[in-house]
């Protein structure tokens, strides 16, 4: 697979997760005021447009990630994509405990 068949599949994926967002707040409005730890980038997002891959939760932003990923051949599963990105949530949960730490301290 070449660059350009490349890019063509990552515009057509985001376009594609983008109205999967688009269409659940269409249909339940109320999810923009919700929240879910997502289980690959590991940070709360709205579950608009996310999707469940077997024991994982992934947020529209990691939703675009797996779909490209497995189209262009980078990921056979959402496993090696939970694998790949342990160092993103890592960095995540580190953040969280930060903030979480200067909120006790005010």
């Amino acid at each position: 697979m070449d660059k350009n068949e490349q890019l063509k599949i990552i515009e057509d994926m985001q376009a594609v997760v983008e109205q999967m967002r688009l269409d659940d707040l269409e249909e339940d409005p109320s999810l923009a005021d919700e929240e879910f730890e997502c289980s690959c980038c590991g940070k709360t997002k709205s579950p608009a447009g996310s999707i469940q891959y077997g024991k994982y939760r992934l947020c529209n932003d990691c939703v675009l990630l797996a779909e490209t990923g497995f189209a262009i051949g980078k990921f056979k599963n959402a496993d090696e994509l939970i694998k790949a990105m342990e160092d993103t949530r890592l960095e995540e949960m580190c953040e969280y405990i930060k903030q979480q730490e200067k909120r006790e301290k005010n």
